[in-house]
């Protein structure tokens, strides 16, 4: 497992990020694009990385889609993608259900035709929501549930009858919200919390952060030291903890400054940026740590920041970070004038 503490990574050599890295695992939402917008010069980054040699992978929470409309779709947006470089979390719970039952057990599915599609990939006999009777539900072996715009209570409803009968939930993610071009919007993650309430029960979540997906992801690629790009700290640097792999994490999805600052070991990423664009960068400026520009010190509890002649704002946040996570407090005030529009900038005041 990746260390988490600032100091414990070797030293970042000031040489390009991608010579460290043998493989890109790229999160989608808020980190390729926002819902059917892509985010601004990330296509001709990864055409960037593709000619470099560097191999790419996308792994994605969202259940919705079929590997073959996600790179459709990717494709529509300018950035080539084959859906073997597709690893999503419908597949994962598809893989998780079929390790737990036995060929041609009936799975009601709360979720979308290509969630059905993946539990009936791999043997088993899916049974659709809004069409199954409630006997059928209290007969299922297990409830899989993945993020569709068309969720209703009704299917809810049956799911709640499906887990009260004793099936096995398997929850495809469980990202609470979804960044889209209209903002954050109910994930799965929401309609698994409903369901939570009604039944007291507790499902087995298959997608980021656990590991088999971003293994998976990584096996194909043959790579042996992947870098996994993110906007979430609870999935995609969480899931990249768990795996072993070093995490750049992004800021333009969902993480903010301030939840950067409190993370916890496990949601620590080695490297932050504003963007994927930053991937054609070097390391060592990309890296959680104390920053040349920015002068960083903990002062009763209170991390205060002065700059040093620097006014990026990211890498004071990489600065901030570094000391906020070796002690162990996220309160921060600015030093001087410069420190204080860029505090102002990330959010911090």
């Amino acid at each position: 497992m990746p260390p988490s503490v600032p100091g414990s990574w070797p030293v970042a050599e000031s040489i390009p990020l991608l010579d460290r890295h043998d493989a890109v695992l790229l999160d989608l939402d808020g980190t390729v694009y926002r819902g059917s917008l892509p985010i601004t010069g990330v296509p001709e980054t990864i055409t960037s990385v593709r000619r470099l040699g560097v191999a790419v992978r996308f792994v994605t929470n969202n259940a919705a889609k079929a590997p073959s409309a996600v790179a459709e779709h990717l494709t529509s947006l300018g950035v080539a993608a084959d859906p073997g470089e597709v690893s999503t979390s419908a597949q994962a719970a598809a893989r998780v259900l079929r390790q737990r039952l036995s060929a041609g057990s009936a799975v009601l599915v709360v979720g979308t035709a290509s969630l059905a599609a993946e539990v009936r990939a791999v043997g088993l006999r899916p049974l659709t929501a809004a069409e199954a009777s409630d006997e059928q539900a209290e007969q299922a072996a297990a409830v899989v549930q993945g993020h569709s715009p068309d969720t209703c209570w009704a299917d809810l409803a049956r799911a709640c009858v499906a887990v009260r009968a004793g099936a096995y939930w398997v929850a495809c993610n469980g990202d609470v919200t979804l960044p889209t071009e209209r903002g954050q919007l109910p994930g799965n993650g929401a309609m698994v919390a409903a369901l939570r309430a009604a039944t007291s029960a507790e499902p087995e979540i298959a997608g980021k952060p656990r590991p088999p997906v971003l293994r998976t992801a990584a096996e194909s690629a043959g790579a042996a030291d992947p870098l996994v790009v993110g906007d979430r700290l609870d999935t995609d640097i969480a899931g990249a903890t768990a795996a072993g792999f070093a995490s750049l994490a992004v800021l333009s999805g969902v993480v903010t400054p301030a939840e950067l600052l409190a993370a916890g070991p496990a949601e620590r990423p080695r490297y932050l940026a504003t963007d994927l664009t930053a991937l054609q960068s070097k390391a060592d400026e990309l890296e959680v740590a104390p920053r040349p520009g920015w002068h960083v010190t903990a002062e009763d509890g209170v991390l205060v920041a002065s700059s040093n002649g620097e006014r990026d704002g990211i890498d004071l946040l990489r600065a901030l970070c570094a000391a906020a996570w070796r002690h162990g407090t996220s309160a921060v005030r600015a030093g001087e004038e410069i420190a204080e529009a860029a505090l102002a900038q990330l959010g911090l005041v």
